[in-house]
């Protein structure tokens, strides 16, 4: 409730983004500070061979530059996924370029992948894991500068798994986020084969996933599936932002390009990761995410086959302390 008022009385007035930016620098300024810790890991949760702290992580897109790995794991979630990651750094689509739909608790994004590039983050990471032991799984997303063409796609997913792959704890193929031309037509398979097969070849092992969109058909994402299970990537990530907006038409903002993110989501999310799972089988790794903003959504997805849940618009509209009632 308390976190609600903050919420409408301040941040509700601010630019999205440019709240985005005061609210990082403050987990940052509580993380140097030492008021913002971890609490001592009690990980028993195996999946994908990796110890979890519970099941519930922070999706891709918060924290795109690694630089909130430490505080994000001090608010409960159990793993990070940072990202996504180009090989170079770029700066995204035009400003605005986020926008919030209050009445849906929704956002709107077509932010375009801004990050500093492969090189710098991998860097970034190195220096925390040297200065750190307590630090939660890290996945690290990884997608495709905006003016690559799509024939070069395999070699710059190829140069930043190379690059990031010693670091993380698991890998993501980003191929379904609405805001870089022409990526959405990568999870088409005869176009996805060579990408994640070069992934594959670079990964020294470590677990391979790719994330897939809402808006796909049924018969894409059980063919996105047959070919998980021919390649042996490790499973699912789904689902990522939707281009529809027939459950937000009318309200401020819907019009808007980009990736709508929220609860109207979830619907959809769930039945995917049902159909991703009834495919894979149960040895195959599904992450769910898209829609939770409560812990029956959080619970919902669990019991729709997901070994792992995450979120990140939920926690734009619940606040700090939404992590640990969602994953209690």
């Amino acid at each position: 409730m308390f976190y609600r008022l903050i919420f409408n009385l301040v941040f509700k007035r601010m630019n999205p983004e440019f709240a985005h930016e005061f609210v990082v620098f403050g987990l940052k300024t509580l993380s140097a500070l030492g008021i913002l810790r971890a609490r001592k890991s009690s990980a028993s949760l195996e999946v994908m061979g990796l110890q979890f702290d519970n099941r519930f992580g922070m999706a891709a897109g918060f924290d795109k530059n690694a630089e909130l790995i430490k505080p994000l794991h001090a608010l409960g979630f159990s793993h990070v996924e940072i990202g996504t990651v180009t090989r170079r750094a770029q700066p995204g689509n035009p400003k605005p370029r986020m926008f919030r739909l209050t009445q849906a608790n929704s956002l709107i994004n077509r932010m375009g992948f801004n990050n500093d590039g492969a090189d710098q983050v991998a860097e970034r990471i190195r220096r925390l894991r040297a200065s750190s032991s307590a630090l939660p799984i890290i996945g690290i997303n990884i997608g495709k500068n905006k003016d690559t063409a799509a024939e070069a796609a395999p070699s710059e997913y190829g140069y930043c798994t190379k690059l990031l792959a010693p670091l993380a704890d698991y890998l993501v193929v980003n191929v379904s986020s609405p805001n870089t031309p022409g990526l959405r037509d990568l999870q088409q398979v005869e176009s996805l084969r060579p990408i994640l097969e070069t992934v594959l070849a670079a990964s020294e092992q470590k677990p391979v996933l790719v994330k897939i969109a809402p808006d796909l058909s049924d018969e894409d994402v059980i063919s996105v599936c047959e070919l998980v299970k021919e390649l042996g990537l490790q499973g699912v990530v789904a689902t990522n932002t939707t281009i529809s907006r027939d459950a937000v038409a009318g309200q401020e903002h819907a019009e808007e390009a980009g990736g709508l993110s929220g609860p109207v989501l979830l619907t959809r999310s769930l039945n995917v990761v049902r159909m991703v799972r009834e495919h894979l089988g149960p040895d195959k790794t599904v992450i769910g995410v898209g829609g939770v903003s409560t812990r029956e959504d959080y619970l919902e997805m669990l019991k729709a086959g997901a070994d792992l849940v995450q979120a990140y618009t939920g926690f734009v509209y619940g606040g700090p302390l939404w992590p640990r009632r969602v994953a209690s």
